[in-house]
């Protein structure tokens, strides 16, 4: 199917990953005449900050063109004895694990950004309309022409879905990540930067290095958190190689981005804090416990303590 065949009254759904390949697939998509009914984003609550500093700007661009957008986000619905959260740190930190990326799975990835995107169709009324008639949604994903997009899409290629058809712009027009940049800047945009967590294995050293010192903290925090029950993995990083350590904090304790003094004062001190928040927590109602970002709000402050 060409971009040109798209079947007359398909919803048509753009998955906007606020990066440049998904921004650069709906710059291009709108201005070929495509049909677009919807752009949904996935929060996971730990992007970077250029990342959301980003957002608005497009969102006006989607204003300006009449063009619906959302963002979405994964809500846990069941907190058994936590203090309620909603990011992936704050479910990290509650389960004293990582990201499931540096178990070598991706499970984090449908959890936190499929999945919501999915549950939000599900309960649009064009999608249903189109499903009760038999039909499908069609949704764009933007996986450029690269070698390491190519890799991704292998994953994907002849995924079949009773809802939806998936189509992947970027790779028909043969478009890869320097292409992908430069449409943007023809449109008068800064070019955003790559979209991922701050979290992620998939963070290059780079990347980590030119974090601002509250993420780092709260690595060394999530590593610090996970350590006691890891067997299989160094770190968010999973295993060393010729240039890095397996574990983040490692890293940033060698290169000094954060000063080894405050690193050993992290790991000692602030996972047996939360522990006793945790704790604190499972001794009242669900409706009156303190959410995980109130605990976090406070150690980012450094003075992170229980309260009943």
């Amino acid at each position: 199917m060409s971009p040109a065949q798209v079947p007359c009254g398909v919803p048509v759904v753009a998955a906007w990953g606020m990066g440049i390949d998904s921004t650069a697939m709906i710059i291009e998509w709108v201005a070929k005449g495509m049909p677009l009914s919807v752009v949904l984003t996935a929060d996971t609550g730990t992007e970077r900050e250029e990342t959301y500093a980003f957002l608005p700007l497009f969102q006006q661009w989607m204003d300006e063109r009449g063009i619906e957008h959302h963002v979405v986000r994964y809500t846990p619905r069941r907190f058994k004895n936590w203090p309620p959260y909603f990011t992936l740190l704050e479910n990290c930190l509650t389960n004293a694990t990582l990201p499931s990326i540096s178990f070598g799975r991706h499970s984090c990835s449908q959890k936190w950004k499929i999945q919501p995107q999915d549950q939000w169709v599900s309960d649009w009324k064009p999608a249903q309309d189109c499903w009760r008639r038999g039909g499908k949604v069609l949704k764009l994903i933007g996986y450029d022409a690269s070698p390491a997009d190519s890799r991704r899409y292998a994953h994907r290629e002849g995924h079949i879905s009773e809802r939806f058809d998936y189509r992947y712009p970027l790779r028909e027009w043969g478009w890869d990540r320097a292409r992908c940049a430069s449409r943007i800047r023809e449109e008068g945009l800064p070019v955003p930067i790559k979209s991922a967590c701050w979290l992620c294995a998939a963070q290059k050293v780079d990347e980590l290095r030119s974090l601002p010192r509250w993420c780092l903290r709260l690595i060394v925090l999530v590593e610090a958190r996970a350590g006691p029950r890891l067997r299989s993995v160094e770190g968010l990083w999973r295993s060393s190689t010729a240039s890095r350590p397996g574990s983040m904090t490692a890293y940033i304790r060698d290169q000094r981005l954060l000063d080894p003094d405050e690193v050993d004062e992290i790991i000692a001190g602030a996972p047996v804090d939360l522990v006793e928040f945790q704790k604190a927590a499972a001794s009242v109602p669900v409706e009156d416990r303190q959410p995980m970002c109130d605990w976090i709000e406070r150690f980012n402050a450094g003075i992170a303590h229980v309260t009943a």
